[in-house]
């Protein structure tokens, strides 16, 4: 099974994550909130070995198509668990989770952290990747049951007072995510307006597995302008501008002290 054509930001997101992956020796993964499995899958090509968990059982069944082949190989699996409840032995060099602690109250969001301390091996590290930029919450945020935008300074503040030191930290997709936002607002609120009357718990099992047309699907012939190639000068924009507070999306990467 192929990617599907992924949406500009997404491409953005994963692009700055492999140069940043391929710095990193192979490991041991786990991917909270896996989704369709796209992420894994950035790790499963380079080489890493790992585990995915989401709470959507047919995001799941997309991943388990999507990484068929590693699967085989005992090179990864799937399971439908939350984390936050999971009974791990296992230690990982990587615990890597993208668009998910924004779901956690904060409560829960304290879990996530003390969680991931206990299961990263010596030297492992945290990854992040959040929705990022207060003065852009908007109705995609409500539809998909999220609690809060972060800042960098959010992210320093609660990264420190759980014992993790920033490694690297960076916005992401500005000025494209930017540009694209008036529209992306307008398909979520026609396509998924009412996904507002169902719980917190409800918006975040289907903020995994989204199905709107132009924003999360796309014809297969759009990947003639979907691609890393074509997007190459705006992963150079979004280099360039990573310090901006108006991006829309941070990436943080942690080691604990």
């Amino acid at each position: 099974m192929k990617l599907p054509v992924l949406p500009p930001g997404t491409i953005l997101q994963h692009m700055y994550l492999k140069e940043r992956l391929r710095l990193f020796k192979p490991g041991c993964f786990l991917e909270v909130g896996c989704g369709k499995g796209f992420i894994s899958k950035v790790l499963l090509d380079l080489g890493w070995t790992g585990i995915g968990l989401d709470l959507n059982k047919d995001s799941l069944e997309y991943a388990t198509q999507l990484n068929i082949q590693s699967i085989q190989e005992s090179k990864y699996s799937v399971s439908s668990q939350n984390f936050l409840d999971i009974e791990c032995t296992l230690k990982f060099d990587v615990v890597i989770s993208c668009m998910v602690i924004e779901h956690l109250d904060n409560n829960e969001e304290k879990a996530y952290f003390n969680k991931v301390k206990k299961l990263l091996n010596p030297n492992g590290k945290m990854i992040l990747l959040v929705p990022a930029c207060l003065s852009y919450w908007g109705h995609e945020d409500e539809i998909a049951g999220h609690y809060r935008r972060y800042t960098f300074d959010d992210i320093k503040f609660k990264l420190s007072a759980f014992g993790f030191g920033i490694n690297n930290l960076a916005g992401l997709t500005y000025p494209l995510s930017n540009i694209l936002y008036p529209v992306s607002e307008m398909l979520v609120w026609l396509e998924e307006r009412k996904l507002k009357s169902t719980t917190m718990v409800e918006r975040t099992k289907k903020s995994g597995n989204r199905n709107v047309f132009f924003k999360t699907r796309f014809p297969n012939i759009f990947k003639l302008l979907l691609n890393e190639l074509t997007m190459y000068p705006f992963h150079l924009l979004q280099k360039l501008n990573k310090k901006n507070d108006k991006c829309l999306v941070i990436y943080a990467e942690s080691t604990l002290f």
